[in-house]
């Protein structure tokens, strides 16, 4: 089983964290979920509905998969130190490492993502790329796989990302049993981004 630590901030995105805990929650035997933030407690979402962390970041940081979310949480935690560190510290020691939307913005600048190639939610793509200029960003892609390292463009996608590795770690055939099970018509083609055009990045 792996343990998957999924961050939470105030003002993060809950479809970024929730659409794809629902993914990894469906193999219940393969995966133990984990909400962290820096305080535990109720944490307000973008949308205000607050979620519970159940850890805070002074308590755990070995997770084997770290999983970071967007929202407009994310332009204030750019600048917490405390919270960067964290992240660096704990996607060293994990096998995998995911983020959605704007949450690239965060491992881009603790520099986990120099050189690699990633990607981010379209509508803030110029803001996310001031974030990590040595990164590699993709314009145009739902969601980019870089070795352990997988990151989404917005929301939404981070539902077919985070398919995309369960893929890569139980195959293809797993994946698409979840996608069935939930009812979701996955976009298999991590290469597809009608949104990139409608920004204007392509």
């Amino acid at each position: 089983m792996r343990t998957i630590g999924a961050l939470i901030f105030p003002g993060f995105e809950l479809l970024d964290v929730f659409g794809p805990m629902e993914m990894f929650g469906l193999l219940s035997k393969d995966y133990e979920l984990n909400l962290i933030a820096e305080h535990k407690g109720a944490i307000p979402s973008g949308q205000k509905l607050s979620a519970v962390a159940d850890f805070s970041i002074s308590e755990r940081s070995d997770f084997d998969i770290i999983f970071v979310p967007g929202g407009a949480g994310t332009r204030r935690e750019v600048e917490n130190s405390t919270l960067l560190k964290w992240i660096e510290k704990t996607a060293h020691q994990s096998e995998f490492v995911l983020s959605v939307c704007t949450g690239s913005a965060l491992l881009a600048k603790t520099g986990l993502l120099d050189n690699k190639r990633a990607t981010t939610n379209k509508a803030a793509f110029k803001w996310v790329e001031t974030q990590g200029p040595n990164v590699h960003w993709v314009r145009q892609a739902r969601w980019v796989e870089e070795g352990r390292f997988l990151t989404s463009s917005g929301v939404s996608a981070g539902i077919d990302m985070s398919l995309g590795a369960i893929s890569k770690m139980h195959g293809k055939e797993r994946a698409k049993q979840v996608a069935r099970w939930s009812e979701y018509n996955w976009h298999e083609d991590s290469t597809w981004d009608p949104f990139a055009a409608m920004h204007e990045l392509v």
